[in-house]
């Protein structure tokens, strides 16, 4: 028996191009229901789409997360194909992403994006991309080269077991370090990436989602490695005790006297809670760990699509 192909397509006022990104993913994957997930739009995005034989969907809260939160809760396939509904993916590419996850027992293939044209990318998101990737990497761990594609093929396990939490943009993010958190075994391959077609505009803001994305990353770091995260903070908390202190000390020792004693009084304090920051992480990481041991549990209950026998 085949397996149940599902292609996801987050929307929100993509009118002037769902219908050609329907098209190509009804060329590329003829047996896959394609499902198009109406994002509050104010447009005709909904009805283009039932006009082309999609299966339509809302979801109210506007938001990239919340509508991959409702996707991945809702419906029910083997292997989930996600791309925007904007046409800047290569629907062809989908082929050769769900072989790969196949054939190599993977949970998630992501379609790095190579720029078929100078236009694909707007100024400051490839710089924004490389400084967001390299921060994942050196946190979390590197395997990835593109941490913000929307193009994605999941196995049914991951989908059904990812606890989503972010509510915009930043749910890529929350994607790709659930995979390295948990060690799952993923890919990466090269896929076209095309400029908006003219009528269509992007709704990511340079700066403001590139904010809520470094506060996504650092909130992961310090939920995922509690430990270096507090531990950081201690170790920077306990250099500037010792930095305040050395003078006291010195002057102690030749006078066997403490006159600053406001000084001697802060450096105490930050030394106390350079202290507690350490105590903070081991509690945490404790709990970390059994989060982690958990999530692996949900997601080993789930059968792989690929299993022998």
């Amino acid at each position: 028996m085949p397996p149940r192909i599902a292609v996801l397509l987050p929307c929100r006022n993509e009118a002037p191009t769902i219908s050609d990104v329907i098209k190509g993913f009804r060329a590329a994957l003829p047996d896959a229901a394609v499902y198009v997930y109406d994002n509050a739009s104010n447009d005709d995005t909904s009805l283009v789409a039932s006009g082309h034989g999609a299966i339509v969907r809302y979801e109210p809260l506007p938001g990239k997360g919340n509508v991959v939160r409702r996707m991945f809760a809702d419906i029910e396939a083997d292997i989930y194909v996600m791309a925007d509904g904007d046409g800047t993916y290569d629907s062809a590419a989908a082929t050769s992403m769900i072989e790969l996850l196949a054939t190599q027992r993977l949970d998630m293939v992501v379609g790095k994006r190579a720029a078929a044209e100078d236009t694909a990318y707007r100024p400051g998101h490839a710089l924004g991309n490389r400084v967001f990737t390299w921060c994942v990497s050196w946190l979390f761990g590197k395997r990835f080269t593109d941490i913000f594609s929307g193009y994605r093929v999941f196995s049914r396990r991951f989908v059904k077991s990812f606890p989503t939490v972010a509510s915009g943009f930043e749910i890529e993010t929350e994607l790709t370090v659930h995979a390295l958190e948990l060690g799952l075994p993923v890919a990466e391959v090269s896929a076209p990436y095309r400029g908006r077609p003219r009528g269509s505009e992007s709704k990511l803001s340079t700066w403001t989602d590139g904010l809520r994305i470094g506060l996504a990353i650092l909130v992961l770091y310090k939920d995922v490695q509690p430990l270096r995260f507090f531990g950081s903070i201690g170790v920077l908390l306990a250099a500037t005790s010792l930095l305040l202190s050395e003078p006291l000390l010195v002057t102690y020792l030749q006078t066997g006297l403490v006159p600053r004693f406001p000084t001697a009084i802060l450096a105490t304090g930050i030394m106390i809670l350079a202290s507690l920051s350490f105590t903070c992480g081991l509690i945490l990481d404790s709990v970390a760990r059994g989060r982690r041991e958990l999530k692996r549990l949900f997601y080993l209950a789930l059968p792989s699509p690929n299993r022998d026998g």
